[in-house]
């Protein structure tokens, strides 16, 4: 690309591409394809006079060089640039306030007086028709302020006065919708990022896992208990209960056959079908996440909804005063100065931005947050409960050996064991998948349809015998497997958790899953208490003797062995009719109902489908720093919500003082409203650490 350079300094260059006119595509080419060049660390893209600015570390002579070669048509450059980017979004709403800007000069300037006062008529009746239908309605909201407003101003002939009042309407509008828009859109970018991967059947009947975006329309998806329905499709084959939720706002699950249509983005909580792809990779993830933060701003947080509140009542008290302050000043101008004043504009603003700011915030930080009143719950939480495998120990434990019985071959052991795992994502599951690909065994599809049985374990037909895999109770006492050699069952080695693999009704191998503590969990749990939880409580299915050491080094203050899904459920509405505040962390389909019984239900990462779907939030799995960086950002928000309610209300009310007392004329009034509205609602979107 040839370009010109305009201007540089130290770790700063300025160029202008040669080219008459830069499209929002090609700019949208040029920001991403250079950020990812090594020793850039920011770069600013500005269409409408085709500069670039560069920020970089690295040699000058390699920005000139990467500059030199940039091109537009080059593939893997235009394959950088996301679905969304918000260029597009962001130059229509700069247009909207140029235009409505230019207008105004315009009107002011240039059109004679006549013809401002029909157009001041013309353009009122929008404000009092809104105004009216809050009447109908039986409300007395903002829109029937500024209608009083503009009216008056009309009636007592000063069009000025009325037009500026429109027009800072019209910008405050525009903003406004700009800002909220902005703060969706931010969110939605961050979150819509990942690489997911589903098993497709191929024409021979066997099984491939595979990337997302290589799926074809037509393809078939096998999708089983647990895991998430990637793209649209119809069922062609199997039963299954289908979690809606992200999709329709059900909260029970939909029974689903051959023939019933699927969403993207919905779960399946049990049974397993096979579905025919008929929307492709691509198709809405980004549009499912707006859906999904517009919902989430539903969930408003006990906080947001007082501001709100408070706002609407309000509004009868502007108008009251206004009457008031006619009557007994007989000033019709202070009276009006009340009525630019309101309280609504910016505080419905500034608390929902705070919010989706907070949410993107904690989505940099590797933090899903689905409403601002889950990020109350952290806040406010003085209970957390966590599950043990994949939480306090690492989401990838690994097998250390494998105990076979009865002369069977190791081996061939972990390569059964691997071909069932497979299927249902959970750590211990992950493990041995991992191990038979580390020993390189392929284990090719043997069996007939598995059965995933919620917190105890799998079982499938191989050959005409029935094969279970699991825990001790699963296996052992569910399923009365025999034991071949009791002497070597007795001296399992007891550091490591056991997963039973039994054939035709006999015991066959116990796999050893060293299960690795998090580095970093003491530390974390340490932080918590420093921090307002005054009691983290472990709940594990596994078994006591592994449980307690686990409980030890952690330095929990209770723990609980042993454990089925809905005793962690009870646990925690035990602890809320005690009048605690309780959150819950976990990551596989066993911990989804303690996850929905909780205040914040916190999912990991690299768990299971279903517990992300149920879970209010979810963390990264690299670390749990991101716990304390949760309760960080949501004690920040809180502080941020309470400071913007008390700086609204005292500027505002300043505001009425002066404008009654004939200090600031109306037109002023609206200016320094909507001036300060935005003000916070910019502030609103600002870091929350500093």
């Amino acid at each position: 690309m040839k370009c010109t350079i305009l201007h540089e300094s130290k770790g700063r260059i300025r160029v202008r591409f040669c080219q008459n006119r830069m499209t929002l595509h090609q700019a949208d080419i040029a920001e991403y394809a250079l950020s990812a060049l090594d020793g850039v660390t920011r770069v600013q893209v500005f269409h409408r006079t085709c500069d670039v600015i560069l920020y970089y570390t690295c040699s000058r002579n390699e920005i000139i060089r990467a500059l030199s070669e940039f091109s537009y048509q080059n593939p893997q450059a235009e394959a950088l640039v996301p679905e969304h980017t918000g260029r597009e979004m962001n130059h229509a709403y700069e247009e909207a306030l140029v235009s409505a800007v230019t207008w105004r000069m315009i009107h002011k300037l240039i059109l004679p007086a006549p013809v401002r006062q029909i157009l001041s008529f013309l353009k009122s009746w929008k404000y009092i028709l809104n105004g009216l239908k809050c009447l109908f309605r039986g409300k007395l909201e903002v829109p029937v302020l500024d209608a009083v407003a503009i009216s008056v101003s009309l009636l007592r002939g000063d069009f000025d006065t009325a037009g500026s009042v429109m027009f800072l309407l019209h910008i405050g509008d525009i903003l406004d919708e700009w800002t909220h828009k902005k703060s969706v859109d931010d969110l939605a970018r961050t979150m819509s990022l990942g690489v997911e991967h589903v098993w497709i059947q191929t024409p021979d009947g066997s099984e491939v896992l595979v990337p997302v975006k290589e799926i074809q329309k037509g393809d078939t998806m096998i999708i089983r208990t647990g895991s998430m329905i990637p793209l649209d499709g119809k069922i062609i084959s199997g039963d299954a209960m289908v979690n809606q939720s992200s999709m329709t706002g059900e909260s029970v699950p939909v029974h689903k056959s051959a023939g019933a249509y699927v969403y993207a983005g919905t779960v399946v909580e049990d049974g397993a079908c096979t579905v025919c792809v008929e929307n492709t990779a691509g198709s809405g993830r980004y549009d499912r996440i707006v859906k999904m933060i517009e919902e989430s701003e539903k969930m408003k947080s006990s906080a947001e909804n007082k501001a709100s509140h408070l706002a609407d009542r309000l509004v009868p008290w502007s108008l009251g005063g206004t009457l008031l302050t006619w009557l007994i000043t007989g000033n019709a101008t202070k009276a009006v100065s009340i009525l630019m004043v309101d309280f609504s504009c910016a505080l419905k603003l500034a608390m929902p931005i705070s919010v989706l700011s907070a949410m993107r915030e904690c989505s940099r930080a590797g933090i899903t947050v689905k409403g601002g009143r889950f990020l109350e719950a952290v806040a406010e939480a003085d209970t957390i409960v966590f599950d043990k495998t994949g939480t306090l120990t690492h989401s990838a434990p690994h097998v250390a050996e494998v105990i076979t019985f009865g002369g069977r071959d190791e081996a061939e052991m972990l390569r059964l064991a691997a071909c069932l795992e497979e299927h249902y994502p959970h750590s211990i599951a992950n493990a041995v998948v991992k191990e038979a690909e580390i020993r390189g065994l392929k284990h090719e599809e043997c069996h007939s349809e598995v059965e995933y049985v919620v917190a105890h374990g799998i079982s499938s037909m191989v050959e005409g015998k029935r094969v279970v895999i699991g825990s001790y109770h699963f296996v052992i006492e569910d399923e009365n497997c025999t034991i071949p050699d009791e002497r070597i069952f007795r001296h399992l080695p007891k550091q490591y958790s056991h997963l039973y693999l039994a054939i035709a009704g006999e015991v066959a191998a116990v796999i050893c899953i060293e299960d690795p503590l998090r580095e970093e969990a003491p530390e974390v749990i340490a932080l918590l208490h420093e921090m307002g939880i005054s009691r983290v409580v472990m709940m594990t299915g596994d078994n006591d003797r592994t449980a307690k050491e686990i409980a030890r080094r952690v330095n929990v203050d209770e723990y609980h062995a042993e454990v089925l899904p809905e005793d962690k459920a009870s646990f925690i509405r035990s602890e809320h009719e005690a009048g605690r505040h309780v959150i819950m962390i976990g990551d596989g389909v066993n911990d989804s109902p303690a996850l929905s019984e909780a205040d914040a239900g916190i999912a990991i990462s690299t768990g299971a489908a279903i517990a992300q779907e149920i879970a209010d939030i979810t963390i990264s799995a690299e670390t749990l720093y991101s716990l304390a960086e949760l309760r960080i950002l949501s004690n920040a928000l809180m502080h941020r919500i309470r400071w913007n309610y008390h700086t609204i209300i005292g500027f505002n009310l300043g505001l009425i003082v002066l404008g009654v007392a004939g200090i600031l004329p109306p037109a002023t009034s609206a200016l320094l409203h909507n001036a300060s509205t935005l003000a916070i609602g910019l502030k609103s979107m600002t870091s929350l650490k500093k």
